[in-house]
């Protein structure tokens, strides 16, 4: 039988109230008003205000306040109705039909219909406009057609179980976006259809949005109904988090995000503030090893490197206590498909260390105490893009560094480059590591990182190619069998991380949110755990 959940019924099969699926809770005597202003103090700048070529999680907060998808995730992993009032899926899991809301608007007046939403898949599937992006879920699309005006359906070229998630979570554009001559970009002129429209953008310094009057199709997991209570957000972009906590700190700012590790308790210990923060979903911060190019293409130096770093020690050290150590390949939160076996199974050895380096032929050492062979030295660059320099990630790296030189005599540099740089090196796969984090959900980033890249793997920082990893990874996007599933991405998750050291996990990157005491019903998404946007947030001066 095909998979069913039309309306708002889909939450009954997940077992969750409507009501309750993810609302930030408020205290009864703290009703919520509309107008007034709100500024957030954010880290991250937009490199694209496209959503759909927007590839940094940091900013997704920022656009979601405009761009809406069709279906929403609940705390479990679940979906519930937003712009889509159901779905099924066929039994073979080849053609998923969304049922649309025939109330909803985009801001430039343009109404949602079926034509609208095949439109974003059709675009998606061009790479000449999408670019890399056409060749993850969406290459299994093979047509996306509006069925009447309030049913798409989307027919794959074979069964691919991560699709849902792909196809639930994408954000929709006005199709008169599509013939802007700054659709890549983005701006004013390409509409969503969310409870705020951009209103103007000064790159470098803020972007401004003003409510959406007409707006009245919020997910089930919103706190309210409705028009969103402020009338205008401006988010400045405050890359430093001194400037960030000084901001909110002397009032100039109601909100901000990204609080470093030694800094929680100047807000969450003082109650003209409140202090939240959640764990992301998806892929930790890692130092991913490239296995064909410089000394990483030996496993005996990968897991040197990886004995050598006492992860632990490092995070105390840097973040005082407020980050979580990172084992695995996705975040434990991920519940649908994150095996704790991988916990402990490997970690700080010296000794090991050291000894799998001699058995390598690094046994000379240069003047600076490195190890060196042939008159080279161990020497592995790891390049991170400046625009994911963030959350401390300078001073990680920086420690990282000092204890692989110390406790195994590896020389770690770090190279900082622009975006131009950054995807020369990752083209080229001249780099030693990558240094990075990711947060889509399911399998998803799990394809994303470790299938070859020649079959899609995007951002397959290791550059891995062991066949075991295609014929895994294949064989769970091919099954609806969620246990069989989880099956093959812990056997993908021992061999990528314990077994070949593809990279040494970290952290999981987590959001943290602090706000003046005047500034009520902030939270996170319910599944990404991202900070949502500032639809539900209201103000009380």
């Amino acid at each position: 039988m095909s998979k069913h959940l039309w309306g708002l019924a889909a939450a009954a099969v997940f077992g969750v109230s409507v009501l309750a699926l993810g609302a930030r809770s408020l205290h009864a005597a703290d009703t919520p008003v509309s107008g007034g202003s709100l500024t957030w103090g954010v880290e991250t700048e937009p490199a694209t205000l496209n959503p759909h070529l927007n590839g940094q999680d940091k900013t997704k907060l920022l656009l979601r306040n405009v761009f809406e998808s069709l279906l929403a995730r609940t705390a479990d992993g679940g979906y519930v109705p937003w712009l889509a009032t159901g779905y099924k899926v066929s039994d073979d899991g080849k053609t998923y039909t969304f049922a649309l809301r025939d109330d909803v608007s985009f801001s430039d007046g343009q109404k949602l219909d079926a034509a609208a939403v095949a439109t974003n898949f059709t675009r998606l599937k061009d790479a000449a406009y999408s670019g890399s992006a056409s060749a993850g879920p969406v290459s299994h699309l093979a047509e996306a057609r509006a069925m009447d005006a309030g049913t798409v359906e989307l027919t794959l070229k074979d069964t691919y179980a991560p699709f849902l998630d792909f196809a639930a979570g994408l954000e929709i554009l006005s199709p008169a976006a599509f013939a802007s001559p700054n659709l890549k970009a983005g701006g004013p002129e390409v509409a969503g259809t969310g409870p705020f429209i951009l209103d103007r953008y000064t790159k470098g310094q803020e972007i401004h949005f003003v409510r959406n009057p007409k707006y009245n199709w919020a997910s089930p997991n919103a706190a309210h109904q409705g028009p969103a209570y402020l009338d205008e957000v401006t988010y400045r972009f405050l890359s430093e988090s001194s400037v960030r906590i000084g901001a909110l700190s002397s009032g100039q700012v109601d909100l901000i995000e990204g609080i470093p590790g030694n800094d929680a308790a100047v807000f969450r210990d003082d109650a003209e503030f409140s202090y939240q923060k959640a764990l992301n979903t998806g892929t930790p911060y890692s130092l991913f090893l490239n296995t064909t190019y410089g000394p990483t293409q030996d496993i005996r130096v990968r897991k040197a490197l990886v004995a050598a770093i006492d992860v632990d020690a490092v995070l105390q050290s840097v973040y005082r206590g407020e980050r979580t150590r990172a084992w695995g390949i996705t975040s434990p939160i991920d519940t649908q498909f994150y095996d704790a076996g991988i916990e402990r199974s490997y970690g700080h050895d010296p000794k090991q260390a050291n000894a799998l380096l001699d058995e390598a032929g690094w046994t000379g050492r240069d003047a600076e105490g490195l190890r060196t062979k042939d008159g080279q030295r161990l020497s592995i660059e790891v390049v991170q893009a400046q625009a994911t320099v963030r959350d401390q990630r300078d001073v990680l790296l920086q420690a990282l560094q000092a204890q692989a030189r110390q406790q195994a005599g590896i020389d770690l540099t770090i190279a900082y480059v622009d975006a131009g740089t950054y995807t020369d090196r990752r083209a080229t796969g001249k780099f030693g590591s990558i240094a990075n984090s990711n947060t889509p959900t399911d399998a998803i980033d799990i394809e994303l990182h470790y299938l070859p890249i020649d079959q899609g793997g995007s951002i397959n920082y290791s550059r891995a190619a062991a066949p075991e990893l295609l014929a895994w990874l294949r064989q769970a996007s091919a099954t609806l069998d969620h246990k069989a599933r989880f099956d093959l991405y812990a056997r993908l998750q021992r061999f990528a991380i314990a077994e070949q050291a593809y990279a040494l996990p970290l952290y999981e990157p987590e959001d943290q949110i602090a706000a003046a005491s005047h500034v009520h019903g902030v939270g996170f998404r319910p599944f990404k755990q991202l900070p949502e946007s500032a639809y539900d947030i209201w103000v009380s001066r």
